[in-house]
């Protein structure tokens, strides 16, 4: 049986994890999952509205080096385990990425949450994802940590298919 190797084109579904066993992300879908537009599935991680099983090219850097590493070698139909530590996943979590800015650098109607999500430009000018963690009426403290710094996750794959 063939077995993929670098520079193959491959078909795998994967399963990420975090170390307490939650999922954060999958290309398999539940039976049954989204027969109805009020499943909830999505706070669920089930998968609902993944397109299935995700194709990459080992080598391209598609997908973690680790995870297209852990391929090389593999059959159809072969599982695998990877843990990828926090550092080489998505970073340690990093203090220095909390900050308190002004609520007037705020544009437009925005009415600040905890929890909200925003868009900020940086000093240089390039777009800052972050997400509001306090509020009061003269500041707003965000933090720009990745929502997974700081966490190993596992990812539990399988080899679908050799494209």
């Amino acid at each position: 049986m063939a077995t993929a190797k670098q520079g193959d084109k491959v078909l795998i579904n994967y399963t990420g994890k975090l170390e307490d066993g939650s999922v954060f992300d999958t290309t398999i879908q539940e039976a049954g999952c989204c027969e109805d537009d009020n499943c909830g599935c999505d706070d669920d991680g089930c998968g609902c509205g993944e397109t299935g099983p995700l194709e990459i090219t080992i080598g391209n850097e598609d997908f973690f080096p680790q995870i297209e590493e852990a391929l090389v070698g593999m059959a159809p139909g072969e599982k695998k385990t990877v843990v990828i530590p926090a550092e080489d996943a998505f970073g340690e979590y990093d203090e220095d990425e909390v900050f308190t800015i002004s609520r007037e650098q705020l544009t437009g109607e925005i009415v600040p949450e905890v929890g909200m999500e925003l868009e900020l430009t940086g000093d240089d000018d390039e777009p800052v994802e972050v997400v509001v963690v306090e509020v009061n009426e003269e500041t707003i403290t965000v933090d720009a940590n990745h929502p997974l710094a700081g966490e190993d996750i596992t990812y539990e794959i399988e080899l679908l298919e050799i494209v």
